[in-house]
């Protein structure tokens, strides 16, 4: 994995030093934010409400240990929420660390993970500023934006400047004939104080994760997303993939809420070098 650090850590050290980063937005006061006795953000209380009464997940996030990074670096100051008790939780690297067999993978992608293990991550999406897998944005250093509104639930990833769109306006998922997407095709629906997001349509060589667990056009991805409290995002993910897996399989992502700032620009092909820089290194 050492090239595909090696190539993010040398994005960070660009972005560090570019202009543009030093000129970000100030902090700025997040509006509504419930406050202790002593003044102090209140992260336990009650999650807010949008118009229709149901939970609203609008927010800037970050995973659940608080770590920025790369370009943000540091730890987010603060308490962190408490999180209730679920399916393990998955950690930055691989999705699969923290279940007590592994992954359940069909030999060819085991076969598939050793090889990408084995060149080290050196072709992840992420090193090469293209779109990186849904559990790897989910666990990606870098915070997102999510922007709820009645019938539309955007997420606005800092990394690598995803953008990804979730309709709760009542539509269906699009046949087995739709046109392959990096993000796939994503809709959603409430039930109860939980979100329910269904994602089909995938191209057929994703990398799920950092390490390269596979992900392929055969795919169902279901996310429940539950806001228990104001500071805290609880993620389901269910993958249903016969193609590349034996059975369906589920972890939680947590994540926190990011107070009075906002995402950076971050550009990840602008006078990108990291392909001649990689193959330097072979």
């Amino acid at each position: 994995m050492k090239l595909l650090f090696i190539a993010i850590a040398s994005l960070a050290i660009m972005a560090g030093i570019s202009p543009s980063l030093s000129a970000q937005w100030p902090p700025y006061p997040t509006a509504g934010v419930p406050k202790t006795p002593d003044g102090k953000p209140d992260l336990t209380a009650r999650a807010p409400q949008a118009a229709d009464g149901k939970p609203d997940l609008s927010g800037n996030w970050i995973r659940g240990d608080g770590q920025l990074g790369p370009a943000g670096g540091g730890t987010l100051p603060g308490p962190a929420p408490s999180f209730s008790s679920g399916p393990p939780v998955t950690t930055f690297r691989d999705v699969g660390a923290n279940l007590k067999e592994g992954l359940p993978l069909q030999p060819w992608a085991a076969e598939l993970v050793r090889a990408r293990r084995g060149a080290n991550s050196k072709d992840n999406p992420d090193a090469h500023c293209l779109p990186m897998g849904l559990m790897q944005f989910h666990n990606h250093g870098m915070p997102r934006k999510m922007i709820q509104t009645p019938g539309l639930m955007v997420i606005a990833y800092e990394a690598n400047y995803g953008l990804r769109y979730i309709f709760t306006d009542g539509r269906t998922l699009p046949g087995h004939d739709a046109q392959p997407w990096w993000y796939g095709y994503s809709v959603g629906r409430w039930d109860g104080d939980t979100l329910v997001v269904e994602t089909t349509g995938f191209r057929d060589d994703g990398w799920l994760d950092i390490i390269g667990n596979p992900l392929t056009d055969a795919a169902k991805l279901t996310e429940r997303f539950r806001r228990p409290n104001y500071g805290t995002l609880e993620i389901d993910v269910t993958i249903d993939d016969p193609k590349a897996y034996t059975k369906p399989w589920t972890v939680r992502v947590n994540q926190r809420i990011m107070l009075d700032r906002e995402l950076i620009e971050f550009i990840c092909l602008e006078n990108q070098q990291f392909d001649s820089f990689l193959k330097g290194q072979k």
